[in-house]
C-alpha cells in the first residue's frame, strides 16, 4: 500500500521488521541499569560517608559529575545510534557499566571515585533510556508511543525493585561489597540482554529527497528556533521537576509530617509516575505536540505551586505528590516522543542527544541548586513557589515550539522553510 507521505512509494511495515525480543529485553536491562548504576547511590551514601570520611557534598558530586559526563557523551552517541542502531552502543555500555560499578566499589581514595563515576557517566549515556529510546523509536514506527510506554512503565519500577534489595545486602555487607554484588548483576542481566536480543537489522529509514545528508541535516534542525525552544523549555522544567523531586521529603517534613511518612509520600509519588505513563497514549492522540507540551509542563507547575501554598492536612499533600509524579511520568514521554512529533525519526538519536543535554545538566545541579534556594528564600515552600514560576516560564517557551502548521490527526508538525522533518506518522500504517 502506497503511502501519501512518500510520494507513492510503499510505506514501510514496522510490523514485519520489529524483532520481538527486544521490547522484553529492553524493560528489563532499564529496571536493572537504573536500580543499580543510579538509584543504589542514594541508598549506600551514608554508608560510604561514614566508612571513608568522605563528605556527602563530594559524594554526591561525584554522582552529578555522572550525570554531566552523560549529558555531554549523549550528544555522539546519539550520532552512532542513528548510523548504527543499539546493539554494539548498548552492549558496550553494559560493559561498561560493569566495570565502573567495580571501580566504584573497590575506589581507594576519593580522586579515583570520581574517575569511575566518570565511567558510570558514560555508560549512562549507553545504557539507559535515550538509546533505549532511540531503538524503541526505530524499530516500533508509528506504534512507538504504545513501546515507548512499556519501556518507562518497567524503567519506573527501577527504584522499587533495586532501593529495598541494595537496602538489605547493606544491612549484611559493607557498601563495597554491596555494589560488587550488584556488579555481578548488572552483568548477568544486562550484557547478554543487550547483545543477543538486539541483533536485529537496524531499518533504514531514508532522507527526504533535495536536502544534505547526515549530521548536517540534524545539525540544522537543533538549529532551528522551534527547537532552541524546546530545549530550554525542556531545561527549565526538568530543573523544576528534579528539584521538586529532592525537595519533596524536607518541604513535608517542615510542614509536620514525621520522615517515614514523608518517605511514603516520595515512594507514591513514583507509583504515580507510573500511572501517569498509562495515560500518555490517550492524550497523545487528542492533542498536538505542542500543545501537550504546554499541557504537562503547565500541570507540572501547577501541582508544584499546590505543594508550596498547601499547609496541608498531611493526606491532602500526600495526594498532591502523587499528582506531581503523574505529571513527571507523562513528561518522560514527552521527551522521549518530542523529536519524532516534530521532525521524524530518522535523526532521532542524535536530535534527541541534543534535546537531552541540557535538561540532564539542569538535573545533574538540581539537588545542589534547590538545598541553596531554600536556604535563601526562607524554607522549601517558598522554593517550591518559586519552581513552579520557573515551570511557568518553561510552558511560555515551549508554545514557540510549534513548526507551522501541525497536522490534525498523526501529530506530526509540518517543516519551516529551513528544514524539512522525516515523514513519520504517528497514527496506524497506510491501507
Amino acid at each position: 500500500m502506497t503511502n501519501p507521505h512518500t510520494g507513492g512509494a510503499a510505506a514501510p511495515d514496522h510490523r514485519s521488521s520489529r524483532p520481538r525480543a527486544v521490547l522484553p529485553a529492553l524493560c528489563a536491562t532499564q529496571i536493572t541499569s537504573w536500580g543499580i548504576v543510579y538509584y543504589a547511590f542514594p541508598v549506600l551514601n551514608s554508608r560510604i560517608t561514614a566508612d571513608t570520611g568522605w563528605s556527602t557534598a563530594a559524594t554526591t558530586g561525584a554522582f552529578s559529575l555522572a550525570l554531566l559526563v552523560s549529558a555531554a557523551v549523549g550528544i555522539p552517541v546519539g550520532r552512532v545510534l542513528d548510523r548504527r542502531g543499539p546493539h554494539r552502543v548498548m552492549t558496550f555500555g553494559s560493559v561498561l557499566a560493569v566495570a565502573a560499578v567495580l571501580a566504584i566499589a573497590a575506589a581507594p581514595n576519593l580522586p579515583l571515585f570520581y574517575a569511575a563515576w566518570f565511567l558510570a557517566g558514560t555508560a549512562m549515556a549507553a545504557t539507559f533510556y535515550q538509546p533505549a529510546f532511540a531503538a524503541v523509536t526505530r524499530w516500533w514506527g508509528p506504534h512507538r508511543v504504545r513501546a515507548l510506554t512499556v519501556v518507562t512503565l518497567a524503567g519506573g519500577l527501577a527504584s522499587t525493585v533495586f532501593a529495598p534489595i541494595t537496602a538489605a545486602l547493606a544491612d549484611h555487607f559493607s557498601w563495597r561489597t554491596t555494589y560488587a554484588i550488584l556488579a555481578a548483576a548488572l552483568a548477568l542481566i544486562t550484557i547478554p540482554a543487550h547483545a543477543l536480543a538486539l541483533r536485529a537489522p537496524w531499518p533504514a529509514i531514508p532522507e527526504p529527497p533535495g536536502h544534505t545528508e547526515g549530521a548536517s541535516r540534524s545539525d540544522a534542525a537543533a538549529r532551528t528556533r522551534p527547537f532552541l525552544l524546546l530545549a530550554a523549555a525542556f531545561t527549565l522544567s526538568g530543573f523544576a521537576v528534579y528539584a521538586v523531586v529532592i525537595g519533596l521529603v524536607p518541604l513535608l517534613t517542615e510542614r509536620g509530617a514525621g520522615s517515614t511518612t514523608a518517605a511514603w509520600a516520595l515512594g507514591l509519588g513514583g507509583a504515580g509516575q507510573t500511572l501517569g505513563r498509562t495515560l500518555y497514549a490517550s492524550l497523545a492522540r487528542r492533542t498536538t505536540a505542542t500543545t501537550r507540551t504546554v499541557l504537562l509542563i503547565a500541570a507540572g507547575g501547577a501541582t508544584t505551586l499546590a505543594l508550596g501554598l498547601v499547609p496541608g492536612p498531611i493526606p491532602l499533600l500526600v495526594v498532591l505528590a502523587i499528582a506531581a509524579g503523574m505529571v513527571r511520568g507523562n513528561l518522560t514521554l514527552l521527551q522521549a516522543t518530542a523529536v519524532t512529533d516534530r521532525w521524524g525519526s530518522t535523526h532521532y538519536g542524535t536530535l534527541s542527544g541534543l534535546l537531552a543535554a541540557p535538561a540532564t545538566v539542569a538535573a545533574a545541579i538540581a539537588p545542589w541548586a534547590g538545598a541553596s534556594l531554600a536556604g535563601a528564600l526562607g524554607g522549601y515552600p517558598h522554593l517550591f513557589t518559586a519552581l513552579s514560576v520557573a515551570s511557568l516560564a518553561a510552558a511560555v517557551l515551549a508554545l514557540g515550539s510549534a513548526i507551522d502548521k501541525p497536522d490534525k490527526a498523526a501529530d506530526v508538525q509540518r517543516p519551516t522553510s529551513h528544514f524539512q522533518p522525516s515523514r513519520d506518522t504517528s497514527g496506524p500504517p497506510s491501507r
